[in-house]
């Protein structure tokens, strides 16, 4: 006789795999953020960045505690709270066995600009001169206010022209907020007619159709790179059914990139009602605003010119959403940007579909940079002859120039379209830096390209260095002397572009910390720089990885009798 085996005996865990959530540490967070058992929007995806800068800013880290804690409060799995949080720079996660960090954080910006202007050996000063246990110092990306490099921020306040002695003062006075920022109110900006053109569009008196023409014949163009022209961005997104959405990316990471910083600061007013009439035009249900965290002064501002519009009521209370990056070049792209708004880390995606299409929450959806839709309100007050008059060699308009490095008068100047880099240092910056001579310059930032000073003539503007293998990208220029050392400029470049690769496709992921170590020998072997280039231009999901070779490629171009001469290159 067979016997019928027994039935076995399943075993059930008591609790679930991994860390257990710590009770007290769930109602620390409630008492933190707020209670979401009553408000349960605060559980909304979108959110989960927005809360991590709180308990950043509370606690001056993330442990693996608040993480869980955060996890459960969100109703989110922790693998993807803990994703998001280790993708951003400017979050300090911290282990179960690790100690928290210290308590004061100074970052030393490392972009070519401070390189330029001693940024290494102040931070080798400054490592030497502090107390490791109280005080850490990292390095860090561009910080956006390259004409007054070297800089350093303590906590969250900004040191410019930094050196040793003053930064320390910082230290010992403790005051690690944000510097003040002298700013237009919204009463001294509507007495001067602002948001007349807010109020006639919405009154009816201005359609959508003709402010469009007059954008069309301004020939006003993306100004945050790409150099799309807006009327045809509304155009596409109105094709799109409701709901739509506005977003303005204010997260200006590009190396020598500041202008955004520079309106911002000067006009918000003026900016908002751009960026307002936008959304408008496309009947969006809301606008958000996605601003760099190293413009932590303009948080407060934008935040409270805001409430100025509700408090008289020409925006909806929440209509305008702002939300703080975290320290990502990568959302400087258009749809990196938009995941994280939703609370993502910011990895591009695909296309199509384009983000007018499919943007935010899923939503066709408009994407704007902060100087392009500060025009707007002036184009329409002054005409659209008034912009598109001003150029010079054949082009028209107006252009925003960042320039830093060895010039006597770096800043933000405002110069005709296809200015050339000549001009605009002897007519706008005063002129190239006492003892230096011009040697090569970056007409967009790190990923523009780089050109020898024999190209100084060339037309500045969209369309007019690709020929070159370069772009005007922002209008980004970095100049460069006979002072200065190519190769180690190049070097800080890609490192930058290694540092910054949100690493989800391998050509961007791989490739850059391969030609990071390649231009790093003692011997650089052309061909294998110039096959490596071309796989990342061809395979990278988006531009940076594809512009991440042009400082390279630009002195193979441009520099290579040079660089032979020095017998750096010695293959190809």
């Amino acid at each position: 006789m067979t016997e019928t085996p027994a039935t076995p005996v399943r075993r059930f865990r008591a609790t679930p795999r991994g860390r257990e959530l710590a009770p007290e540490a769930l109602s620390a967070l409630r008492a933190l953020l707020g209670d979401e058992r009553e408000t349960p929007a605060l559980q909304r995806r979108d959110l989960l960045i927005e809360h991590l800068h709180v308990i950043q800013d509370h606690h001056g880290y993330l442990s693996m505690t608040d993480l869980r804690a955060l996890a459960a409060y969100m109703n989110l799995p922790m693998a993807a709270v803990y994703e998001t949080a280790t993708f951003y720079a400017h979050f300090d996660v911290i282990h179960d066995d690790q100690a928290p960090p210290a308590a004061v954080t100074i970052r030393v910006c490392d972009s070519l600009s401070c390189q330029l202007a001693g940024a290494a050996a102040l931070q080798g000063e400054l490592e030497t001169g502090v107390d490791p246990a109280q005080v850490r110092v990292l390095r860090a990306p561009c910080m956006g206010r390259c004409e007054s490099a070297p800089i350093v921020e303590v906590g969250h306040r900004h040191v410019l022209h930094a050196s040793r002695e003053a930064v320390e003062a910082v230290v010992d006075t403790g005051h690690f907020h944000p510097e003040a920022i002298d700013w237009q109110h919204l009463d001294t900006y509507r007495d001067a007619g602002g948001y007349r053109l807010l109020q006639a569009c919405r009154d009816g008196e201005v359609a959508v159709e003709t402010l469009m023409e007059t954008l069309e014949a301004a020939n006003l163009r993306g100004l945050g790179g790409a150099g799309f022209p807006t009327f045809k961005k509304w155009y596409f997104v109105r094709q799109e059914p409701g709901p739509r959405y506005c977003a303005i990316n204010a997260d200006e990471g590009e190396p020598g990139t500041f202008k955004d910083r520079f309106y911002l600061e000067r006009d918000p007013h003026r900016f908002l009602e751009g960026a307002l009439v936008s959304a408008w035009a496309v009947e969006a249900e809301a606008l958000y605003i996605y601003l760099r965290d190293e413009y932590p002064g303009l948080h407060r501002v934008l935040h409270e010119a805001v409430r100025e519009l509700t408090a008289v009521g020409l925006v909806s209370p929440g209509y305008v959403v702002i939300r703080r990056g975290a320290g990502a070049y990568i959302c400087g792209e258009e749809s990196a940007m938009i995941e994280s708004l939703e609370g993502k880390p910011g990895k591009p995606r695909h296309r199509p579909p384009f983000v007018a299409q499919r943007g935010l929450f899923d939503r066709p959806t408009l994407v704007n940079n902060v100087e392009t839709v500060y025009w707007i309100p002036l184009i329409w007050e002054r005409g659209a002859e008034w912009f598109a008059s001003h150029g010079r060699h054949g082009r028209s308009g107006l252009r925003s120039f960042s320039v830093s490095g060895r010039v006597k008068r770096p800043g933000v100047h405002l110069a005709p379209a296809g200015i050339t880099l000549e001009e605009l240092v002897e007519e706008y910056c005063g002129g190239m830096a006492d003892g230096h001579r011009l040697a090569a310059y970056l007409p967009g930032g790190a990923s523009g390209g780089i050109l020898p000073a024999s190209k100084a003539d060339i037309p500045l503007d969209f369309d007019t260095l690709q020929a070159e293998g370069c772009f005007i990208g922002s209008a980004a220029v970095i100049v460069l002397s006979d002072q200065d050392d190519l190769r180690g400029a190049a070097s800080n470049l890609l490192a930058f572009f290694a540092d910054e690769s949100c690493g989800q496709c391998t050509p961007c992921r791989v490739g850059t910390e391969k030609m990071l170590t390649l231009i790093e020998r003692d011997e650089w072997h052309a061909t294998d720089l110039e096959r490596l280039s071309q796989v990342m231009m061809d395979a990278s999901i988006c531009g940076l990885g594809q512009a991440a070779p042009n400082p390279v490629l630009g002195l193979l171009k441009n520099f290579r009798e040079g660089l032979a001469a020095q017998q750096i290159i010695v293959k190809g």
